[in-house]
């Protein structure tokens, strides 16, 4: 009988960001130390010739893929709301890396953005289970398959 297995990859970036007309003190840019879980289910190969025999997919490119669409472009950089007022001048290097999405950059919206960057870049037959974002070191958001 195949049981389905969930496998975890940790990963951690460094970002700043500032909540758009927001009622507190978020709303002034700062800075956290991420930490990212992102685990995916599926079935282990059963193939005996397959190198991958045992395996829901291999951690390497788990990781292959999280750096790609979420770690190498959030890592040290500035995230905002295309509706930010932040004044900042693009053609100053130190603000070379800031990204402005669509969404309010909050612990949750991102979870949200990440999810759908994720998921197309699995393997057929592995889905995106959960993803769990600490935005310090004792409060995370929390985002599920089965809720969505």
């Amino acid at each position: 009988m195949m049981q389905k297995i969930r496998l975890t990859k940790h990963f951690s970036f460094e970002a700043a960001h500032a909540l758009h007309n927001y009622d507190g003190k978020c709303s002034h840019l700062h800075g956290h130390s991420y930490q990212f879980f992102v685990t995916v289910i599926g079935y282990p190969e059963q193939d005996p010739v397959s190198p991958k025999c045992g395996m829901v997919m291999d951690f390497g490119l788990l990781k292959k893929i999280v750096n790609e669409e979420i770690i190498d472009r959030f890592d040290h950089s500035v995230v905002l709301s295309e509706k930010s007022t932040f004044n900042f001048d693009a053609n100053n290097p130190i603000f070379s890396n800031t990204i402005i999405v669509p969404f309010q950059p909050t612990c949750e919206n991102m979870l949200i953005h990440f999810a759908s960057k994720i998921q197309p870049r699995l393997p057929d037959g592995v889905e995106l289970w959960k993803l769990k974002l600490y935005e310090t070191a004792d409060s995370y958001a929390e985002w599920c398959n089965e809720d969505n």
